[in-house]
């Protein structure tokens, strides 16, 4: 598939990325399209969580190019980069703790100078996350793990982005709400919101994603559409436990 003939959101060209001395990416490509779900899957430490934060721009890339809508973003700050339709729901959540649910909410909000389209977004959170409207004046960091996890996607989703960035949704929750996570993911998809999941759960990342990547050592090993990474002998036994 020739990324240039497709109508792509983000496209990342060919990127390395070092942490001091370490090479983390080693010539990595992605495109996801627009209303796409696509999966980026890999062991710990593969660099997952580096393409997000590259992407992010939190962390520098040495050479190649990240282009959002064909704009290129590797020299554009971190907040304007949100500016621009970006969002990134962080691994382990990091919510403001001593903030209400209201407060972190509003947070998510802080580019944002219309009052109505806040009020509409937030109303669509609460839709999407009806625990959060109960829990309103709660403290965040009194939440359970699930209700924080609900709490960091509404706070991305905040900003009306164009593109959500999402790392790890599931790690460290509750069966119970794993199934349910997953489901929001499609929800905020089908309102139109192009998604780039990494996530520890490669099978149900796989099977909600159009499009998947695997990431190994830093540098993508095997991509294609999810259907066919699911049953690719390759994946299977080093993500699918078959």
């Amino acid at each position: 598939m020739n990324p240039a003939d497709q109508n792509i959101v983000l496209n990342i060209s060919n990127i390395y990325v070092n942490y001091d001395s370490v090479q983390v990416l080693k010539g990595v490509s992605i495109f996801v399209k627009e209303q796409e779900i696509v999966s980026l899957i890999g062991a710990n430490g593969a660099g997952k969580t580096t393409t997000l934060r590259s992407i992010s721009g939190i962390v520098p890339v040495v050479t190649g190019d990240i282009t959002f809508w064909g704009t290129s973003t590797i020299s554009i700050p971190p907040n304007k980069i949100v500016a621009l339709g970006i969002s990134q729901i962080p691994e382990r959540r990091e919510l403001f703790p001593d903030f209400t649910v209201l407060e972190n909410l509003e947070m998510g909000a802080y580019l944002l100078k219309d009052k109505k389209q806040i009020k509409e977004t937030m109303d669509w959170c609460f839709e999407l996350f009806p625990i959060i409207r109960e829990r309103i004046k709660q403290v965040s960091g009194t939440l359970s793990g699930g209700e924080q996890q609900m709490l960091a996607i509404a706070r991305g989703l905040m900003s009306n982005p164009k593109l959500l960035l999402m790392d790890e949704p599931s790690l460290g929750l509750a069966p119970k709400y794993v199934n349910e996570i997953f489901e929001i993911v499609q929800s905020v998809n089908k309102k139109g919101v192009t998604i780039l999941l990494v996530e520890q759960n490669a099978y149900q990342a796989l099977s909600i994603a159009h499009r998947g990547y695997v990431l190994e050592n830093g540098s993508i090993s095997v991509e294609g559409e999810s259907r066919h990474l699911i049953t690719d002998d390759r994946v299977k036994k080093a993500y699918l436990g078959g």
